[in-house]
């Protein structure tokens, strides 16, 4: 030591300190790695956010496989002539069903006045 000794020996203890607070943090980090429980419950997390990933591809899959074979089914019947997913009613009877109704209304109308 040179000098009086006091510069030295206060920044040996600052040395001390500062190698006592790496050395505790590096043993926090070791025993963390170290601890079952903690690899247990972080393998565990890993694991419920892969199937919950893995569950949404697959509904997604599942989700546009049934939508487009709903559409095939839906374009091969309109093909056909048929009427899947729509009103069975024809569009000429709404037709007819709406002039009728206008009609009947023009004459209630002109028998009023």
């Amino acid at each position: 030591m040179t000098g009086n000794g006091t510069g030295d020996v206060a920044a040996l203890r600052e040395e001390i300190r500062r190698t006592r607070v790496e050395l505790g943090e590096t043993m926090e980090l070791l025993a963390a790695r170290a601890d079952p429980k903690a690899l247990l419950r972080h393998g565990a997390e890993q694991a419920k956010v892969r199937m919950r990933e893995q569950a949404a591809l697959t509904a997604a899959r599942v989700r546009g496989r049934a939508t487009s074979k709903a559409r095939l089914a839906r374009a091969r019947a309109y093909e056909k002539g048929g009427a899947v997913g729509r009103s069975p009613l024809p569009w000429a009877a709404v037709a007819a069903g709406a002039v009728a109704t206008a009609v009947v209304l023009l004459i209630v109308r002109g028998r009023r006045r």
